[in-house]
């Protein structure tokens, strides 16, 4: 076969959740199916390590798609015209954005619907695009795969897709992810925290992180305890837009560190005292994972599919409540038996999940797809 794949977040230096999808996915996928030539769509120069195999044929297609005009003329036509060129079988899209003038069978990731249900977290331009098109790439997908049984039942509700055409596959973890030694914490504490216990976020400072609720509750943990924590946030804003106010008496405890590589990423998701990932929309939520991989336990809110993923190893929180965010977070910190549990709870709940699995199952689609056709 020859498989088409959206491959334009594979982007260097700047990774992030659809990135690492297609990253951990497809470069499982093509090493195992040497027997099969897959075409990586870019939008731009590519970087050589992601052309994993000798199997995957690069392609660099114009215009770069950074803009909802931009991204139909990409989709619609550029890939159009190149699954035509190159006598695809099949297109996997990671990012759920989908050709809907091609007649060739296509595997939409289709992550979460949060535009759906928070349209203000969303600049007006790419708004309008999602909401018109994702209803239309939801019906043209002759499979459509999703990371949570929560996205699953909301994509049936709000697209009226059938169930029968959904699967749901959730993600993994990157194996970097690990405990440290206490020594190895102390060194990423004198990195980004003066030295001190921190509590951590982790993602792209995107308004359904919920961050400002995470600061206002920080400064309130702050001014009701004795607890000499930091904070560390890591992430880059999704949206140029995106705007927090760092309250003042915590401005000196407060850490961005923008974009950091995997393995610091790691190093620093294992040495933090506690991760805070109170999101009050997500269709999976990786950096919780990351962090039950760790041995890092984890405060997170208690909506859409994130108790689904968390189970009992997961402490939890209403996001929308700034008061009962820096409540869970004081009841947590002061009780050195609950971060025992949370960790250990953690650590076994997380071999549930598996990038290996994430790929054995989403090949299993997207063959499954094309043998209906």
């Amino acid at each position: 076969m020859i498989i088409g794949v959206n491959t334009r977040f594979l982007l260097k230096n700047k990774m992030e959740g659809f990135g690492w999808y297609t990253y951990e996915t497809m470069s499982r996928i093509v090493r195992t199916h040497p027997e099969h030539q897959f075409i990586f769509f870019f939008d731009r120069p590519y970087d050589s390590r992601f052309v994993f195999a000798k199997n995957v044929t690069p392609v660099v297609l114009q215009p770069q798609a950074r803009h909802p005009l931009l991204f139909k003329i990409w989709f619609n036509y550029s890939i159009t015209a190149a699954l035509k060129k190159y006598s695809c079988d099949g297109f996997i899209s990671p990012d759920g954005y989908l050709s809907l003038r091609t007649q060739v069978p296509q595997l939409a990731v289709i992550h979460d619907l949060n535009f759906e249900h928070n349209p203000s977290d969303i600049p007006v331009g790419a708004l309008k695009y999602l909401k018109k098109y994702f209803p239309q790439f939801a019906k043209k997908a002759d499979r459509i795969c999703t990371v949570s049984e929560f996205s699953k039942q909301d994509i049936i509700a709000t697209y009226g897709v059938s169930s029968e055409k959904i699967d749901v596959i959730y993600n993994g973890a990157a194996d970097c992810f690990q405990p440290v030694s206490a020594a190895d914490k102390k060194k990423i504490q004198q990195l980004y925290s003066d030295g001190k216990p921190f509590i951590l976020f982790v993602g792209a400072l995107h308004k359904r992180k919920n961050i400002q609720r995470l600061l206002d509750a920080f400064q309130h943990l702050k001014t009701t305890s004795t607890l000499e924590h930091h904070l560390v946030i890591v992430g880059e804003k999704l949206w140029d837009k995106e705007h927090f106010e760092i309250p003042k008496n915590v401005e000196a405890v407060t850490h961005f560190t923008g974009h950091v590589e995997l393995e610091e990423l790691a190093k620093i998701t294992a040495s933090a005292e506690l991760m805070a990932f109170v999101s009050y929309f997500e269709g999976f939520g990786i950096p919780l994972l990351e962090a039950m991989q760790s041995g890092t336990p984890v405060l997170a809110g208690n909506k859409t599919s994130l108790p689904e993923i968390g189970g009992d190893a997961v402490h939890y929180c209403d996001p929308y409540s700034v008061q009962d965010i820096a409540k869970q977070l004081k009841l947590v910190l002061e009780n050195p038996t609950t971060l025992k549990y949370l960790s250990e709870k953690g650590l076994q709940r997380a071999k549930l999940y598996s990038w290996e699995n994430t790929a054995q199952e989403l090949w299993k689609s997207f063959t499954e797809m094309l043998s209906k056709k």
